[in-house]
């Protein structure tokens, strides 16, 4: 649009306001949710040119009668990584737009870490061609840590013309804590290039949590119990209560939103796979989950909408007020949020037809592991990564271990392994407590955030044999057992699929199934997912071996010494 094209439509804008000219569409008889007030307001509304010019009466070529349905402003998601949903850009937003979610903000860094600024070009493509509005943060740590070698290094000169590019809100997570508090020049001045700057700081608390802010980082989304929201919240940043598919935080830290601080409170899906997305939703399910856990409903939409616009400056949504964008979702009769129906900019949102997505090389550079790459040799004490059950931290754990132990499925002690899918020969090998897993194995490309190649299991070769499936399908997530094998190939940089979401969420559905037959738990792959990301306390694998987050260093899985 030209400056002489802004001019006229807000002339129009104007005129349509006063009552001078005809709007577009009336929205009659509505129950509308303020998020300024925390009211349910009985009332009409008018649009014009996809903007809502006010409520009350008003003259329309066209009037849409609501029939008292309760209506809310359009869903805000502040925090996602679309990759982590295993759909393509525009079959993510198919499915987000069903659950009313309207705007979301993206953090590109699990494609940006496979094919750097291609990726973050190819998901800024999107803009304008789904049916929800896409905002980037972004990537801050490419690679994660110093330590990691992924397909891609990003530094400030790479990142600096994106601080002009429309759609690019600000920097991602900024996840590399140790580099941000010792003043890294290449960190400080990726920092410096944006006005926003989104943290991820788990358990970071006391006088290091100070420096992290003062360094100007504003917001945290890795806050998984009151006390440490709390800290973060009071000390000024913008908490993201999270609710993924293994990061499930609402139930702990929800007590603390009230209405003296729900303007610095916002939900974020963060990893949450496609099939619950399907089944559970995405930003109305953590709506639903908020009040189920004693939150006002009134307080949990404002979450969902207007504090996270104003987190964001995203002056022109979040409400159905004069002015603002006409992004809004009609709710199903009753007193459970539920979305029946969503409009974008006051048209209503079909989202019937797959979009197709082409595929991106996934640069895998590498070939499977043999048996003698993945033996893990010793005795004694043994560090092993524990799971946590709904959280992506790990817990340090110690066993004794004896020769020949190992898979231990009494004692669910599994043999871990990673990959480098970048490079030949680069194979690192610990042990895990958690999966499960009495038979088999599994393996995925979706490993954050280097998304090298990861597996669990019980038996040398069908590790091996699930990685070469991987491999040989250029990405995707695998789980065999004797001579059962189930694949959800990922077509896109080996970390999306190119299929519509039905087909992805089908094939999620048959791969659980053969986990939960081969003793696996609940969401086995997203967890397998966070193996390796180095950046989470307490222990990881990673391609060069086990990794002590809290020493920031690799250890040996039997002495637990530095190496």
């Amino acid at each position: 649009m030209n400056e002489q094209q802004g001019k006229i439509n807000d002339t129009l804008l104007i005129q349509a306001a006063r009552g001078l000219a005809s709007a577009d569409i009336l929205f009659s008889n509505a129950e509308v949710f303020n998020p300024f007030t925390g009211e349910w307001q009985p009332t009409d509304f008018a649009v014009n040119d996809g903007i809502v010019i006010g409520s009350g009466s008003a003259r329309a070529h066209h009037r849409i009668d609501l029939k008292g349905r309760r209506v809310v402003a359009g869903l805000i998601d502040a925090h996602v990584h679309i990759e982590s949903s295993l759909l393509s850009p525009p079959e993510f937003a198919r499915l987000a737009s069903e659950h009313g979610t309207t705007t979301v903000i993206a953090d590109p860094h699990e494609i940006a870490n496979v094919c750097g600024t291609e990726g973050i070009e190819f998901m800024l493509g999107w803009r304008g061609r789904i049916p929800i509005d896409l905002f980037i943060m972004v990537p801050s740590c490419v690679p994660a840590t110093p330590l990691d070698m992924g397909g891609a290094t990003l530094g400030p000169h790479d990142l600096v013309d994106y601080s002009r590019r429309e759609g690019v809100l600000g920097l991602g997570e900024v996840m590399n804590v140790p580099g941000v508090l010792s003043e890294e020049p290449d960190m400080m001045e990726k920092i410096g290039l944006f006005p926003i700057v989104d943290g991820h700081a788990p358990l970071l608390s006391g006088t290091d949590l100070n420096a992290y802010i003062v360094a100007g980082i504003q917001s945290d989304h890795e806050s998984s119990g009151y006390d440490e929201a709390r800290e973060k919240l009071e000390r000024g940043m913008f908490l993201f209560i999270r609710e993924g598919s293994t990061e499930k935080n609402i139930q702990a830290i929800i007590p603390l939103v009230s209405w003296k601080n729900v303007s610095r409170c916002s939900f974020a899906t963060d990893d949450r796979h496609a099939d619950l997305l399907e089944r559970d939703g995405h930003i109305d399910d953590c709506i639903r989950k908020a009040v189920a856990s004693g939150l006002e409903e009134e307080l949990a939409i404002r979450m969902a909408t207007l504090s996270a616009a104003e987190r964001f400056a995203l002056n022109d949504r979040g409400a159905l007020s004069p002015g603002k964008i006409a992004d809004f979702c009609i709710l199903s009769r009753g007193r459970e949020f539920s979305v029946e129906r969503t409009f974008r900019r006051g048209v209503l949102v079909v989202p019937d037809h797959p979009v197709s997505c082409p595929p991106l090389d996934g640069r895998f550079c590498c070939k499977a592991p043999a048996v003698h790459d993945i033996l893990l040799e010793g005795r004694g004490s043994a560090l092993v990564i524990g799971l946590v059950p709904h959280q992506i931290i790990t817990r340090r754990l110690s066993y004794h271990i004896e020769p020949g132990d190992i898979p231990d499925v009494k004692r669910d002690i599994l043999k871990a392994v990673v990959a480098s899918r970048y490079r030949k020969g680069s194979v690192g090998t610990g042990l895990v407590h958690g999966f499960g897993i009495t038979s088999g194995a599994i393996a995925g490309s979706v490993s954050h955030d280097s998304h090298n190649i990861v597996a669990v299991g019980t038996r040398d070769d069908d590790i091996i044999r699930a990685i070469d499936l991987v491999i040989r399908n250029r990405g995707g997530l695998v789980a065999v057992s004797g001579n059962d094998r189930t694949i959800l190939p990922l077509g896109c940089a080996g970390l999306m699929s190119i299929r519509p979401y039905e087909e992805v969420c089908d094939s999620l559905r048959s791969l659980n199934r053969h986990v939960e037959e081969i003793g696996g738990r609940e969401d086995s792959f997203m967890y397998l997912s966070f193996l390796a990301l180095s950046v989470i306390p307490s222990l990881r694998i990673t391609e060069r071996g086990l990794f002590d987050v809290d020493r920031l260093s690799e250890v040996s899985v039997f002495s637990g010494e530095t190496r």
